[in-house]
């Protein structure tokens, strides 16, 4: 069998697709293992579901950096220091810029509550709820430096009913991250995915 992919996962607060990447990985035939996490909150209870699991983990407070570019070079040093080869954004409040992307080009995931291109940017959720949506998702992307316009990976649509309000509508998407995010990654990590163009085409079963 080929050696894992080690993966990278960036968090801001309470991890719970952090925890579905983990809970996959525990399957020794999964094509990823989680090797760092790294937050920007020190707070943040995704650092202590990464402890219970035994992944190291990094606290890199975005506040004591000058800039983005440094910030994202304290980022780049870490997980390279941990011979990552896969970054996922997962729950991740903080924008992604071109220096963490160039090092790690076509290889940056990322989840968003909704079918994109509908409803990017925050409060995904609340829009698709005030644009009467019918439907509405997830999505799982790599990203590119817009906002949430990278070239997509997956999806899956969850129905919006009338009594949704948007505590229970996100709750029934976020159970739908914690599926599509193991099956993204694991379709990148196997290599079976190719990016062309603003499409991503995924060789055999998915």
């Amino acid at each position: 069998m080929a050696a894992r992919k080690r993966v990278g996962v960036l968090v801001s607060g309470s991890g719970t697709n952090l925890q579905a990447l983990i809970d996959a990985a525990k399957d020794p035939s999964y094509p990823a293992e989680i090797a760092l996490v790294v937050s920007n909150v020190a707070t943040a209870y995704a650092l202590e579901r990464a402890k219970s699991a035994g992944i190291a983990s990094q606290v890199i407070p975005h506040g004591q950096h000058k800039d983005r570019a440094s910030f994202d070079r304290a980022i780049i040093d870490a997980l390279r220091q941990n011979q990552v080869e896969i970054v996922c954004l997962a729950g991740f409040m903080r924008i992604v810029g071109k220096e963490l992307l160039d090092a790690f080009g076509g290889r940056v995931l990322n989840i968003h509550p909704a079918l994109l291109p509908s409803f990017p940017g925050m409060h995904a959720v609340r829009q698709a709820l005030q644009y009467g949506a019918k439907v509405t998702g997830c999505t799982v992307h790599f990203v590119d430096e817009g906002t949430d316009t990278g070239p997509v990976i997956a999806q899956v649509s969850v129905p919006v009913l009338e009594t949704d309000d948007e505590d229970s509508l996100a709750k029934r998407i976020h159970a739908e991250e914690h599926q599509l995010y193991t099956r993204a990654l694991k379709l990148v990590a196997e290599g079976s995915t190719r990016i062309e163009g603003r499409a991503v085409r995924i060789n055999g079963p998915r």
